[in-house]
This record gives C-alpha cells, structure tokens and sequence, in this order.
C-alpha cells in the first residue's frame, strides 16, 4: 500500500528562502504549469517591498505566479450574526521573498465589549494541481485551495500567497460593530496591519445539530486508513476518522454513509469502498452476517454529532456483484444478483430479515435507509418489492436522476435529485408534509455551479442560495474525502474533473470550497429563521426569485453579482 504524501511530512523537502529564522518544514507544491507572459513578468519588476499584502476578495482565486490584481479595500467589512462562522481573504505577495511569514489577529474590540483574538484563524492557502475546466480535462493549471494548519510560511521570490481568515462568532458576543486588525511580518519585520470591522447582528444562528439543512456529503472511511498509513478498521484508524468526522458534522451534516457489501460504486474512487458487513455462506446452507465493523462505523459518526440518517449502499450497486465467504469451499465467492432475476430475492431476503433485527436491536432501524444511487425504475420496483415484504420499516434513499420517486411514494424518505432535472415544487411539498425530505445533487456535473478545485469561490456559496430558492430541503454531494493519491499535490483523478472526488484534505484540513459551501448553508438557515421570525424579507425573496427563475447552470449569467446581492440582502434584512 503507499503511503499518502501527507504521512511523510517530517521527512518532505523545506520551502522559502534562506533567512534568519529556521526554514519552515512543509510539503513542496507543483510548479505552475502555465508559463507567465512577458507582460506579468514585467509586474514583478515594479513591486518594491519584500512582502506586500492587501485584503482580497473571498470570491475569487489569486495565481500563485502573478501580482494580484487587488482593489481599494483599506478596512475589510464583515457582517454575521451570533454563531455563525464568517469569513474573508488576504493576498500577500513578494518579489524578493520573505521567510517566517506570520499573520496574527488583533482582538476584536467596541465601544461595549471585546472579543477575544482566538475567535479568529488565519490559514495559508496551499496550490493544487487542478483541470483548467469541467471542459477541458488536457489543460493543466495551478488553483488555490487548501486551508493549511502552519502558523508560519516561507514565500518563494515572485510568489503569491492567500490567507484565509474564519471567525467564529461567538453565540453569547453583544450585538455591535467591532474593530481589528491582521498584523503580517516576517522575521520579526516588515510589519502590514490591514484592519477589519465585525458587525455582529442582533439574530443568532443555531447550532449545526439544529440545523434543518439536510446535508448529505458521502464519507469514505477507507481514503483514511490509506491516506494516514493506518490498517484498515483499527483502533488508529477510528480515531483518525473522529476529527475529520467532526468537521463534516459542524457543517450541519445529517446522514452516515455505509456500505451492505461489495464496493457499491465499482471503485469509481482511488480507494475502493471496502466491506462494512462480511456476508458468510455456511456449510449448512444458512447465511451468518458480521456487523462490527458496521456498528462501529455508526457509533463512530453517531459520536461526532451526525445521527439523523443511515444511508446503505446498496441492494443495486453498478455492477450488481456481491460477495461473500462460502465455508464449503473455504473461499470467497463473488456472484451477480440482478433486480428481477431469481438469484436477487434468494440472497436479499435472509439479509433483510436479519439486518432488520440486527438494527432493531441497536435501536436505529427508524432512521435505516437503503440507498441507491441514480439506479432506473425497473431496478428500484424489482428492489422495493423485496425491501417491503422483509423490511418496510426501513426506507429508500436515492439519488435520482430519472424522477423514479413519483413511482415509489411510500418507501422514499431521502429523495435527491439531480440539480439540473429539478422537482416540481408540489411535490417537494407533499413529501414534506409526509416528513421525506427532497434534496438536490451535483456531481460531476453540472459544470457550473459546482465545487471543483477549478469552480470560482462563490459558486459553493451559490449552490446554497439555490437550494432556498427553489425550496428543497438540502443538497447531497457524493464525495467528502474521496481522495486520489495526493491531492494536496494534485486534485485530478481519472475522468472526474479535478476536486470531484473531495471537499477537504487528509489530516482534517479544510478548503476554500468546503468554507464556501458552509457560506451558503448558512444563508439558506438565515433565510428561513427570518421568515420564521416574520422578518420583512422581501428584498432577499427578490433576489432569490432571480436565482430559481434563472439559468443559474449557465456559468455566463450574473450570477457572481446576484451571489453578493443575496448576502447583502440578507444582511439588511437582518439589521431591521
């Protein structure tokens, strides 16, 4: 097995130059495969100071190899309510280099109170290899995405770097306008303040658990274990999983994600799905399945704060194989079980029967779906029919992309549809009303809005803003920690376009698209609270009216502009 480029750390090549300081030890990221023009080039020759910072915009991606192009920004503004995590973007950049690179964030102060310091992280954006578009999967470029946990950097000569600034509101922070500022040095010297308002808003928003946002990023504990170097469904292993889990669940998630046998998915990822429950054909003729490795998995997320949901994957995975062990030949066998054919009830019923007493007993047999993904009608009423006469406790769950959930009301708890196939309105509702939820889905596509390491910021933001407009429940993306080999060094991975398989990156760092997506939740919550409040919203309805109306998949719209028209709405809508 290799061991992810991350497990190495201790032993990777240092970055910067020489200085007085001790260089900083950390991974060396790709050199940038596009060629700088003659006219970039000449740019760096009329930057003066050895580090220069600005504050930039959080919508927006800053080349490693070009000086940024920055506006006029000289107090950055930011606005957010109690309990809500707001951020925001600073450029430094160096013709000459500059080691030791530190940003420290001042307390943030009123006329009334103060909030301390440590509400703040500033993180240095690391470089990745990524498409140059969903389109172009040949072009090669360098995009920043992610969040690192250095509290130093060294900066190459002609180098730029982002820091990305988070604040944690806290819930109990007064109401009122509050005064900081970033200090940025190196070596001690060179010292840059670029200062900040906080205008913390009279609301408060709930906590993640409360969230009503139905969020479903698919986990892939597997990618763990192989990026960590750990052995599979260890100890080391689960304990490694805790903090990454933990950040998925502070992002409002609500659903687990398990696998019933075979990897469901045909190793579409770098890792296989590896089993979750071990199926064994005994000698007597009678099935015996092992949970433990299941049970532990549940607990696991169920320990971190995600519990609403258990999505199993899959009485129909894409290649339809399953496997277990035959005691009478001492060996694995794997066979294909098609929905319709003989073979397909013979092997489901003794697991359904079991499974459902199995999860009975641990009391999760009420919030148990069995979950497809994008499977056609023929497979889901073949599926149903065993489903229902074994188990009709349990629900479905489905990725779909066919509108098959208006064929199979009953059994749908967990319905998602592709983003651009949309449900109609009425039927969202009625599901609601029968407590289903109705989600939306991006993927590999739609190209536009999307989170790929290629996507603009504010796309993740926009994908929230969409999810209120049109009035769904939440959204589902397939891959949370999907990772291919090295993504810190290279975010492409087979056909996929480049970030398609993940949101955040081993060793529980984040990314400016996961901080994005996290935006947009935010928003849609805003939204709802405020009407909930009876809030006059009707400048935020006007805007979102735009987006659920609109071609919000064509990536040649206004839609940076309406993104920013929604938060600033929001944010008047919120000081009445």
């Amino acid at each position: 097995m290799k061991r992810f480029f991350f497990a190495a750390m201790a032993a990777a090549a240092m970055v910067g130059c020489v200085s007085k300081s001790e260089p900083v030890v950390t991974f060396v990221e790709a050199d940038d495969p596009v060629a700088i023009s003659a006219e970039a080039e000449a740019k760096w020759g009329e930057v003066k100071k050895a580090l220069n910072g600005a504050w930039g915009c959080a919508d927006v991606h800053y080349s490693r190899s070009e000086v940024p192009a920055v506006g006029e920004v000289k107090t950055m503004p930011i606005v957010a309510w109690k309990g809500e995590r707001a951020n925001a973007q600073l450029v430094l950049w160096t013709a000459e280099g500059a080691s030791g690179v530190k940003c420290e964030v001042k307390d943030f102060t009123s006329a009334a109170a103060t909030l301390p310091a440590s509400i703040a992280k500033a993180h240095f954006v690391r470089y990745t290899l990524a498409d140059k578009s969903c389109e172009d999967h040949n072009g090669t470029v360098l995009k920043p995405d992610m969040l690192d946990s250095l509290d130093r950097f060294d900066m190459a000569a002609k180098t730029v770097r982002p820091v990305w600034l988070s604040i944690e509101v806290p819930a109990d922070a007064a109401e009122g306008i509050y005064n900081s500022e970033v200090v940025v040095s190196y070596d001690g010297m060179g010292k840059i303040k670029l200062p900040l308002t906080l205008e913390v808003q009279k609301h408060t928003l709930a906590t993640p658990d409360k969230w009503s946002y139905h969020l479903d990023l698919w986990q892939h504990p597997t990618a763990v274990a192989r990026a960590y170097g750990l052995e599979l469904w260890s100890d080391a292993h689960f304990e490694a999983l805790k903090p990454i889990m933990t950040r998925l669940a502070n992002a409002g998630q609500k659903v687990i994600t398990t696998t019933l046998n075979k990897d469901p998915w045909n190793h579409q990822c770098y890792d296989a799905y590896e089993d979750m429950i071990k199926w064994t054909l005994k000698k007597d003729g009678t099935w015996s399945y092992d949970y433990a490795i299941f049970d532990r998995v549940v607990e696991t997320m169920m320990g971190v704060g995600i519990n609403k949901m258990i999505n199993c994957y899959s009485m129909v995975p894409w290649n339809c194989e399953l496997h277990y062990f035959d005691e009478a030949k001492g060996e694995q066998v794997t066979v294909k079980a098609e929905p319709g054919t003989p073979i397909f009830p013979k092997i489901w019923k003794p697991f359904l029967t079991d499974f459902k007493k199995h999860l009975e007993a641990k009391g999760w047999l009420n919030i148990t779906n069995i979950a497809m993904d994008e499977r056609g009608p023929e497979a889901m009423e073949a599926t149903i029919k065993v489903l229902t006469e074994c188990a009709p406790e349990m629900g479905f769950a489905l990725a779909d992309m066919h509108k098959s959930y208006r064929l199979f009301k009953d059994n749908m708890r967990d319905v998602c549809v592709l983003m651009t196939q949309r449900a109609d309105h009425e039927d969202i509702v009625a599901r609601r009303e029968r407590g289903f939820n109705t989600t939306f889905y991006v993927c590999c596509g739609p190209g536009y809005p999307n989170t790929f390491t290629n996507s603009n910021p504010y796309e993740a933001e926009l994908l929230g803003l969409f999810n209120v407009a049109c009035d769904y429940d939440g959204m589902l993306r397939w891959a949370y920690n999907s990772w291919p080999e090295n993504p810190a060094m290279d975010s492409r991975f087979g056909g996929w376009t480049s970030g398609d398989t993940y949101l955040v990156y081993p060793h529980n760092r984040s990314s400016i698209r996961f901080e994005r997506l996290i935006d947009g939740i935010e928003d849609a919550e805003k939204v709802r609270q405020l009407r909930r409040e009876g809030v006059d919203t009707k400048e935020i309805d006007a805007v979102l009216e735009k987006i659920s109306t609109g071609d919000v998949n064509n990536s040649k719209g206004p839609w940076k502009e309406v993104t920013a028209e929604a938060r600033e709405a929001i944010n008047s809508a919120s000081r009445k």
